[in-house]
């Protein structure tokens, strides 16, 4: 799971220069002829575009045994591996394998007795020489003695894969305190071949089996079924897992630790939940709805086509989540208690992204990293299927609109084909792009061939390519023989393109003619985008209390589309299904027609911005609308109507006081003690604190403590130490909000405490709050070593790229703030302060291996 920071940026403007006017006087001259020497014009230099191809293929791997120990101390991994092959096609007397800085002790043909082999080793690439010519069909196994030394080598990472080391020891002497002991993989892209020889490419498959020697304490996790479990004389015992079916080599997985192991089933097939033993009665909700999920999959794709399913929580993740086949690990945002997890829509979505690879991107695997989406946006997608079909249509839409808008606003900095094949680095794929693109992509494909159709042709899809790598032609081929359609215009456009729609829309009626014209401009800069985008859209057209409906085709670029009507429409609706991606805008429209298309409107994106467009109006109308929309069946909505209510209307504020121990979303329960601590009124008090000590979520419990410090500051105080040593994020970021306005410095230990328990958004607000109180201090020296101390955190590249830039956002944010401070009793400390925040950032800028993260931290 990809995390992206987007930094939108204005375009640089110049000054216009008046172009100056000469007097030229005419007169009779003599020719007057000049020799010059003309310069040699520069040759033109041609070359071909940068290419990223699939892998040259020479063997086919087919089946790998692994032996693995460990040595803790030293974070190695002491293998034996077994290799067996065939030549793919031509003849060869050689073989190249990826083994990254391994110790080779023994590289023998096990096929023939053992026989030592020559080989050549540059730390990376390991090349045997053979003992003779291989025919293709001709097997061979090759063994090899080795020790992996995954964290003795360069180590980097991208913003969705932090680090690249392949194989990590978590707590590895055990010196972290009570953080667990583990050892975990993560392959993808190509980080296996750091910890086992192979050919790490995605276009490889093969069988394995895996002996696994650990103490005996720890539980072991890994592709396929555990067969066995031998004890050994010296306190150890060996795990013998075995996958029986065709995967990629970076999707091999370990997963080894003290967790407590839940068992599940599904249609008679193992389901395991892996957690850590303080979270095992929260398992079966911290993987909520798995084995519905794999009815749901199953009855669209054909049968879940693995041996068993099973996940797994580790600590310090360097992704969001990995579907290793059969084996997925989670990053340890996952964990929760019932509190923790009521309504979080977060663990449902990542849930349904893996299991959704388990067809596409393990079943069938992209053949090359450029490739990527083949495997990512059909995980993407998964998302809006799973919603519509648990929650409907309405959830999902918000869902479609969210990865939209993550898309548009990534596009404005980066712009690349969705198959691209000109990438830096592989790990560059996994973008907007591959994922949240990608999704809308199928989403209009499906809306254009229709469900039956879309459905029929993946499951062709799936059929034909088991086990075996594709490329997005082959997609292609499957919707064209199930359909009968051509469809290299939507691939070519919508795959091999790059770029997205710009839309201007209006509308006129003629009231002679009985006419309503829609006219669609594409304003999309062809430099950057194709100039026309193919658009097959139903639009609808509201007019005397009936809807028309009429399918069109934009194949221009300034195209007007002229309708009859009965009368002047109350709206036109250019996209029915909402399923354009791209930018679309409007000419202004009234409080009436906004409310109109609030009441009329099919999808939730369309009421949505209808919505949004009235509130703060004062109209009755406008105000009416909001306080219908309290009762929206959407939950997104409701929350809209929440903020934007009215706050001195006793009915609303009525409403507003029911849903906040009534409505059946906890983010709406959480909007409404919000809205009522706002008002400041003390009246309110009774319902935050019922809230705050009945409600089933954590995420209310955190709002309603907000929103008592809103109305009753020194009341808060008293109940924000009863939360100090919460887990919950949102809890400590409510309680962060209280102790802040304190301004009292005892309250700098809390946030040191807990800097590590939070991310994202929340870390950025956590760590905000925390530098608006050490600002508080006179004390220079003290602000500087405390600055010294959180910079640690942003120079730990093993720490999240948001708590990274959290810290570095906050110091940039009190540097700034000191620089416009005129008060010339702390101008001497001020100095020292900025002067210690410039050296940190220094610092940071400097640690920091992210291409993401250095483009953001130039503005600091």
């Amino acid at each position: 799971m990809a995390v992206l920071f987007v930094v939108s940026c204005s375009p640089k403007t110049a000054d216009k220069a008046k172009d100056a006017e000469e007097e030229i006087e005419v007169r009779d001259l003599e020719p007057v002829i000049v020799e010059t020497e003309m310069a040699e014009p520069e040759p033109e230099t041609f070359e071909l575009p940068k290419y990223n191809p699939e892998y040259t293929r020479t063997h086919d791997l087919i089946h790998t045994i692994l032996d693995v120990r460990f040595d803790w101390a030293k974070q190695r991994c002491m293998g034996k591996a077994t290799l067996e092959f065939t030549p793919l096609f031509y003849t060869t007397d050689k073989i190249r394998l990826d083994a990254k800085n391994f110790d080779i002790h023994k590289v023998q043909l096990k096929s023939a007795g053992n026989k030592t082999l020559k080989y050549e080793y540059d730390n990376m690439n390991l090349v045997i020489q053979l003992d003779r010519p291989y025919k293709k069909g001709e097997k061979f196994q090759l063994y090899i003695d080795y020790t992996a030394k995954p964290t003795e080598m360069e180590i980097g990472g991208s913003s969705a894969i932090t680090s690249d080391q392949g194989l990590f020891f978590i707590n590895h002497d055990g010196s972290e305190g009570d953080k667990p002991m583990q050892i975990w993989t993560q392959g993808e892209t190509e980080h296996n071949s750091k910890w086992f020889p192979t050919v790490d490419k995605p276009n490889e498959r093969c069988t394995q089996e895996m002996y696994i020697t650990v103490d005996k304490k720890y539980t072991t996790l890994s592709n396929g079924l555990l067969k066995k479990q031998t004890p050994n004389a010296d306190g150890t015992r060996t795990d013998y897992w075995v996958m029986d079916k065709p995967h990629a080599p970076y999707l091999f997985m370990m997963a080894i630790g003290e967790f407590a192991y839940v068992k599940d089933t599904w249609n008679g097939m193992e389901v395991g939940y892996y957690v850590e033993k303080e979270y095992e009665q929260y398992a079966r909700n911290i993987f909520p709805y798995t084995p519905e999920m794999l009815t749901f999959f199953s009855e669209k794709f054909g049968k879940y086509p693995w041996s068993k399913y099973s996940q797994v929580v580790v600590r310090d993740y360097v992704s969001g989540a990995m579907e290793n086949t059969t084996g997925v690990i989670f990053g340890e945002f996952m964990n929760g208690t019932d509190r923790d997890l009521v309504d979080v829509a977060n663990n449902e979505r990542i849930v349904a992204h893996e299991m959704m690879h388990h067809w596409f991107g393990d079943l069938v695997t992209c053949e090359s990293w450029a490739n990527l989406p083949l495997n990512e946006a059909f995980a993407n997608y998964s998302e809006y299927m799973w919603a519509e079909y648990k929650h409907g249509r309405v959830e999902a839409d918000n869902n479609l609109r969210n990865e939209m808008r993550g898309y548009i606003q990534s596009a404005r900095t980066s712009r690349h084909p969705l198959i691209y094949f000109g990438y830096d680095k592989d790990e560059d794929m996994f973008d907007a792009h591959s994922y949240n693109k990608g999704g809308c992509i199928l989403h209009m494909l499906r809306k254009y061939v229709g469900d039956e159709a879309f459905y029929e042709s993946l499951r062709v899809y799936l059929d034909r390519h088991e086990y075996t790598a594709v490329e997005a032609h082959e997609l292609r081929m499957a919707f064209e023989d199930v359909t009968g359609k051509d469809l290299n215009w939507f691939f070519n456009q919508w795959f091999y393109e790059q770029g997205h729609p710009e839309i201007s829309v209006k509308t006129s009626f003629n009231d002679a003619a009985n006419t309503v014209s829609v006219t669609l401009e594409q304003t999309q800069d062809p430099k950057r985008n194709p100039a026309i985008f193919q658009l097959p859209l139903t639009m609808v057209v509201y007019a005397g209390g009936k809807k028309e409906i009429h399918e069109v085709w934009v194949k221009e670029r300034n195209q007007t589309f002229t309708f009859k009507t009965a009368a002047k429409p109350d709206w036109v609706d250019i996209d029915h299904e909402d399923q354009i991606l791209g930018v679309v805008s409007y000419e202004e429209r009234t409080e009436a027609e906004n409310i109109f298309i609030y009441k009329n409107a099919p999808t939730f994106a369309d009421r949505y911005d209808a919505l949004n467009a009235i509130k703060g109006n004062e109209s009755a109308a406008a105000k009416a609308v909001i306080k219908q929309a309290l009762g929206d069946k959407s939950r997104v909505i409701r929350g809209l109507a929440v903020a934007s209510a009215d706050k001195e209307d006793p009915a609303m504020l009525a409403k507003i006081k029911t849903m906040a121990t009534s409505d059946k979303h906890a983010a709406v329960r959480s909007a409404s003690v919000k809205a009522l601590g706002s008002t400041g009124n003390k009246a309110y008090a009774s319902t935050l604190e019922s809230a705050m000590k009945n409600d089933k979520a954590n995420r209310v419990t955190a709002a309603a403590l907000s929103a008592i410090s809103d109305i009753d500051p020194a009341r808060a105080m008293t109940l924000a130490k009863d939360f100090e040593n919460s887990k919950n994020p949102r809890i400590l970021e409510g309680v962060s909000s209280i102790y802040v306005k304190s301004g009292d410095l005892k309250y700098l230990d809390f946030f040191e405490r807990n800097f590590t328990k939070l991310d994202g958004y929340a870390a950025i607000d956590f760590f905000g709050s925390y530098y608006q109180l050490l600002e508080k201090s006179d004390d220079a020296s003290m602000i500087s070593s405390k600055l010294a101390n959180v910079q640690k955190i942003a120079t730990d590249m093993g720490q999240s790229p948001w708590r990274r830039y959290s810290v570095t956002k906050g110091m940039a944010d009190m540097r700034n703030f000191l620089r416009t401070q005129d008060d010339a009793t702390k101008a001497t400390r001020n100095t020292a302060v900025i002067a210690a925040i410039d050296k940190s950032i220094n610092a940071i800028k400097a640690a920091e291996t992210e291409d993401q993260l250095k483009n953001l931290y130039k503005q600091f």
